[in-house]
């Protein structure tokens, strides 16, 4: 497929960090959707845990507007229609079987705004965004151009897995993926915060802070 463009290379990345943060945060979203209401659980511990700044005031704005809010850039929303823009500019790179997965999403999340009871729609995006991994892995041949999606994806993962206190095997396990990988998408990265992330997850107690903050810093400027 020739050398990318820096620009490309970045919009595959983060192609992968934002279909990966849909995937996981709508996981979440969706085993508290009744709850928020009918058992009135503290939405303010979700919003703390992902870093997202409180602009919903109640329980029931939050489950309004958190998945669905257009202004809220932190919404499940504008964060599928990042991944949508970059899939649409990346076209010509992971073809169009690709991207309609993503275009499928966005349809699916619309419905879902329409219902009064989203679920089916919630879990037709999480169904297709796993269609859309599967057919990286299955229709784009240049190897770089998949493994670029997936250190974002992995990358994510291991922010969003830090920030909600995963268990330590999970994060191993996706420590592990990333430090594999992340040498073949020629991407520019600190080799020192794979290194740290190694030890971090060998430690008995996980330090969770420590390890967000290193992913956070793992691409060189």
């Amino acid at each position: 497929m020739g050398v990318k463009s820096v620009e490309n290379m970045d919009r595959l990345y983060w192609l992968g960090r934002y279909s990966e943060r849909v995937y996981t945060t709508l996981k979440l979203y969706g085993l508290r959707f009744d709850s928020m209401i009918e058992e009135g659980e503290n939405y303010e511990e979700f919003c703390e845990s992902l870093d997202i700044p409180d602009i919903y005031g109640t329980a029931e704005k939050f489950r309004d507007l958190y998945p669905f809010g257009k202004k809220d850039p932190n919404s499940i929303y504008s964060n599928l229609m990042r991944a949508y823009d970059n899939a649409i500019e990346l076209r010509e790179e992971i073809g169009t079987e690709t991207l309609a997965y993503i275009q499928l999403s966005v349809y699916e999340l619309n419905k879902a705004a329409q219902s009064d009871a989203p679920l089916i729609e919630f879990q037709n995006i999480i169904d297709y965004i796993l269609a859309f991994w599967g057919i990286v892995d299955d229709q784009i041949e240049d190897e770089e151009t998949r493994n670029i999606i997936k250190v974002g994806k992995r990358v994510e993962r291991i922010d969003l897995y830090g920030r909600l206190h995963k268990d330590k095997i999970s994060m191993a396990r996706e420590v592990h993926r990333l430090n594999g990988r992340i040498g073949r998408s020629g991407l520019h990265y600190n080799k020192g915060v794979t290194g740290k992330l190694l030890l971090l997850i060998e430690e008995d107690t996980m330090n969770f802070p420590e390890i967000v903050r290193q992913i956070e810093s793992i691409l060189e400027v």
